[in-house]
């Protein structure tokens, strides 16, 4: 049996959903993108998508902008590079650890799931639509 990866090959990957807390106390949670990670590929990507209506819905005081600005640096550390400041001199495998981690945030990771797959980048569009966007 061989251990050569062809380009056909399903290989593990994993992934989170990040969400929205407007108002801890309520424990409402609404998600607003994906971050995927695939070891084997070195790939770290993450799409966001957000709602702002819905988000005002479940609390019509939301720094939006808070909610953006925190956004641009999950992808500025997905990334890499300048943008991601001191994680910039970290794997994409760290990156991920570092962005999954728990935290009491506004924009909070949900928890890590794996699965297989041929592309993470078709993953990742895929479970933006599946689990943002809300369709298939």
């Amino acid at each position: 049996m061989s251990n050569i990866r062809t380009a056909s090959d399903p290989t593990v990957f994993e992934y989170a959903t990040l969400r929205v807390v407007p108002r801890i106390e309520r424990g409402e949670t609404m998600n607003v993108g994906v971050v995927v990670y695939c070891r084997a590929l070195d790939y770290l990507g993450c799409r966001t998508h957000l709602d702002e209506e819905r988000l005002l819905a479940l609390d019509p005081s939301l720094d939006l902008d808070g909610v953006r600005s925190a956004l641009q640096g999950v992808d500025a550390i997905c990334c890499g590079g300048e943008r991601a400041g001191q994680a910039a001199a970290e794997a994409p495998g760290a990156r991920f650890r570092w962005l999954t981690a728990p935290r009491s945030t506004i924009v909070q990771p949900g928890p890590v799931h794996a699965g297989l797959t041929d592309d993470p980048a078709d993953e990742l569009d895929r479970l933006l639509h599946l689990l943002v966007h809300l369709t298939k």
